[in-house]
């Protein structure tokens, strides 16, 4: 999971996505099960729009903010236009310069189109059915419209009118979103500001948050984990090194900490144990693991050796993640990728003959890591044996731009279904990857600059820890919905 941010280059920082799973060899694959999934949309709702979170925001000094007469009224005005239909199929939303377009995911019909200004970058909301769209000092949510409500042991699905909802957060520096465990936290580059929120909430307007903040401002990211606590970078606009997790009550107190992740950037979770969250921080001398309470460092082979963007998938103990070695460069292009194990504290290097940017990374439904090389194919590796199964032509070839803002080739999963941009050609790609073959090949009017794709389903939904909650009786194919990966669910820790 899977979040735009920008990237920096380690000589001159912009300072600018379940139960327990069943083993899988030394992974894990874990369905949810309509039941589970319940639990988390009944909250909301019975087979409705279900109730609120309040319409207010907890703010820092622990007062509520209410929503603004703008936010209601766009708000109701898509609630009013909500209608049940017999299903629902992916929405790909896309930024480009002067706004966003939302298609069908299955025909690349353009669903809806919305002017808006400035350098829009996307992460999925969380809920399945919105998008945060960060612009400058503002998350922005935008409004997909499509949702499946699970009702007892089957769903319900809903449209409604897309477009912005005008649910709007203040961030200084608005930077990562991440989602998981149903909850979305955003974090604030500017002033460090945290800020956190029961992703379902968001339809519903604007909903209630828990407000905290690092000591200092710097590039960071935070998440709360499934026993509470809260995960975050800490550091300056200078330099940063560590990692803590916290109790997230009045006193803060630290109970993990590390500080030996020079250049911490990005994270994103792997397959969870039988204690809990298992998450991976990037860092410029080897990645570190954050596992049953502590923190476990994996050593660098060199003395540089950065791992900054991270493709993360609830079915997998197996991080993926991009591998540079070369502290001196001006303009890096690696070939190679890291397979960082969870279980081992261990990094395994797969050489791909090609080089890929921090848009390339993915997974894919069985935990596989998928990466898209300049030229043009979209790899797909065995998790646990670093070998490349597949070499699925895509896109026509390309090279990544010097500027990371310009427009690339992106790849997002939803399910078994890759979607892939040209943006040279202007052309979304659609591959179904258990057939290993392109299925559909869509036009564009414009030329796409981030795309987030939503499914109905929440990307990164509640869960319990427990060495039953995901056993074989309670969770099965057949239930429906399968989890989404964390690439595409959270946040991309940028880089060249």
């Amino acid at each position: 999971m899977n979040t735009s941010l920008p990237p920096y280059r380690t000589h001159a920082d912009s300072g600018v996505a379940p139960a327990a799973p069943a083993p899988r060899g030394r992974h894990s694959r874990r369905f949810l099960s309509v039941g589970a999934f319940a639990a988390v949309t009944l909250a909301l709702s019975a087979c409705g729009a279900g109730a609120g979170s309040g319409g207010s925001t907890q703010t820092a000094d622990g007062s509520a903010a209410t929503e603004s007469a703008e936010t209601e009224s766009v708000s109701a005005a898509q609630l009013a236009s909500r209608a049940e239909v017999a299903s629902v199929t992916p929405r790909v939303v896309m930024s480009y310069d002067g706004g966003l377009v939302s298609l069908d995911g299955e025909t690349g019909e353009v669903v809806h189109e919305e002017e808006l200004d400035g350098f829009l970058r996307l992460n999925n909301a969380g809920d399945g059915q919105h998008v945060m769209v960060t612009k400058g000092n503002t998350f922005e949510v935008y409004n997909a419209g499509i949702d499946a409500q699970g009702h007892g042991d089957h769903f319900h699905y809903y449209e409604s009118d897309p477009g912005l909802s005008g649910i709007t957060f203040e961030a200084p520096h608005a930077g990562h979103v991440v989602v998981h465990n149903g909850l979305t936290t955003l974090f604030a580059d500017g002033d460090g500001s945290i800020q956190t929120f029961t992703s379902e909430h968001l339809k519903d307007g604007q909903p209630r948050t828990e407000t905290t903040s690092t000591d200092d401002p710097h590039h960071g990211v935070a998440l709360q984990l499934v026993d509470g606590t809260l995960l975050t970078t800490q550091g300056t606009e200078e330099a940063r090194n560590t990692v803590q997790v916290k109790n997230s009550g009045d006193n803060g107190e630290v109970l993990a900490e590390t500080t030996d992740c020079t250049g911490v950037h990005g994270e994103a979770a792997a397959a969870p144990n039988e204690n809990g969250d298992v998450v991976v921080l990037g860092c410029e001398d080897g990645p570190v693991v954050y596992r049953d309470g502590e923190f476990h460092k994996i050593a660098a082979e060199n003395e540089y050796q950065r791992t900054g963007n991270l493709a993360g998938s609830d079915d997998s103990s197996v991080m993926l993640g991009d591998l540079k070695t070369d502290a001196e460069a001006e303009f890096e292009r690696p070939t190679q990728v890291a397979l960082i194990d969870t279980l081992t504290d261990s990094l395994q290097t797969v050489e791909l003959g090609s080089s890929y940017w921090f848009r390339s990374l993915a997974r894919g439904p069985e935990g596989e890591a998928l990466v898209l090389t300049y030229d043009g194919e979209l790899n797909v590796i065995d998790e646990e044996t670093g070998e490349i199964t597949a070499e699925i032509p895509a896109i026509e070839a390309w090279e990544e731009n010097e500027e990371w803002q310009e427009p690339g080739p992106i790849v997002k999963v939803a399910d078994s279904t890759a979607y892939i941009t040209d943006a040279a050609n202007q052309k979304l790609v659609i591959i179904d990857l258990e057939a290993g073959e392109v299925v559909n090949e869509v036009d564009l009017e414009v030329t796409p600059v981030e795309m987030a794709v939503v499914t109905g389903y929440p990307e990164a939904p509640e869960h319990q820890a427990g060495p039953t909650a995901g056993s074989d009786d309670e969770a099965t194919e057949e239930d429906g919905h399968e989890g989404h990966d964390h690439a595409e669910e959270g946040h991309e820790g940028h880089d060249h």
